[in-house]
């Protein structure tokens, strides 16, 4: 009899489950479509994505600021280092412009959302050959700054005269420090030096593996014959999955809205689609819609 009434009570419980699963689903169904009342028929969509090929200030500026739709941000905008992709501007107006499209984030962002931003380095003249991006941006942004997490990379430029640059940071900004999504067991590293190492009994580290750090060592897309990663796109500077993949398990949950302003490649839409979230991005240039279209209809006949 308490067999049957436990057994019972368990069915109850993953009813519960899956009804709340099924209703969190068709609200954010509901905010797709709102999105698209308010910035009309996207260049690409399918029941996860919508892709819109305008200026991403223009996009934010057009969302509904009050409704706070976007539970994370991911993207990493252009460096201005002379990208075909991208306009050369003065430094003062760069970080002036990154700061403003940042501003328009977190008047779309929910009260315990997220922004993580991806950025290199560059030169400044008379002051420095690799001046990290975000020493100049950091505090211009009206998130709170909770980590500034190093993206470390084997692949890169061979320098002879000064130490060759293997790593560029992700700014992990949220909007309340209290009240913020992480997730760690889902992005544990499995890599223990001495898994079976114990401590009275019992055993020091969780099974799932330690803490990654805030140091996360993750390859570059490479490019060049013989090296091409399999991602490689025909966009020059690519997010890896892997890099976007612990970000995603980390810092935001199932059927969560992920906005990308500067979606390139696609890689966070695809990513975010094959973890159950939805993703909103933008993309200027109607060539690298074409890629995204391409790269999430890839990955959807591979998952």
């Amino acid at each position: 009899m308490q067999e049957r009434q436990i057994e019972l009570k368990n069915r109850r419980n993953l009813h519960t489950i899956v009804f709340f699963y099924i209703f969190a689903k068709k609200i954010k169904d509901m905010q797709l479509d709102k999105i698209v009342e308010l910035l009309g028929e996207p260049y690409f969509r399918n029941d996860k994505v919508l892709i819109y090929n305008i200026d991403c200030a223009l996009g934010l500026k057009k969302l509904n600021r009050n409704a706070k739709i976007i539970n994370s941000t991911m993207t990493s905008p252009p460096y201005n280092i002379g990208k075909d992709y991208e306009n050369d501007l003065p430094i003062k107006n760069y970080i002036n412009w990154i700061s403003e499209i940042s501003e328009l984030i977190y008047q779309n962002t929910k009260s315990s959302g997220s922004y993580l931003l991806n950025l290199g380095y560059f030169a400044i003249e008379n002051k420095g050959r690799a001046i990290p991006i975000p020493y100049l941006l950091w505090n211009k942004i009206k998130f709170y700054l909770n980590q500034e997490l190093i993206w470390n990379y084997g692949a890169g430029v061979a320098c002879k005269n000064y130490l060759s640059p293997r790593n560029e940071k992700i700014l992990w900004y949220v909007k309340d420090k209290k009240n913020y999504t992480f997730n760690l067991d889902p992005i544990r590293d499995p890599d223990v030096k001495y898994p079976n190492s114990k401590k009275n009994g019992k055993l020091r580290c969780n099974t799932l593996g330690k803490n990654p750090s805030d140091v996360w060592q993750i390859a570059k897309v490479t490019t060049g014959t013989d090296r091409s990663s399999d991602e490689r796109t025909d966009h020059p500077a690519q997010f890896p999955e892997d890099l976007v993949q612990r970000m995603i398990l980390g810092f935001t949950n199932e059927n969560d809205i992920i906005l990308d302003p500067f979606i390139g490649s696609g890689t966070t839409a695809a990513v975010a689609m094959k973890n159950n979230r939805y993703c909103l991005g933008f993309e200027i240039k109607t060539d690298y819609c074409e890629t995204i279209k391409k790269k999430i209809n890839c990955h959807r006949k591979r998952n």
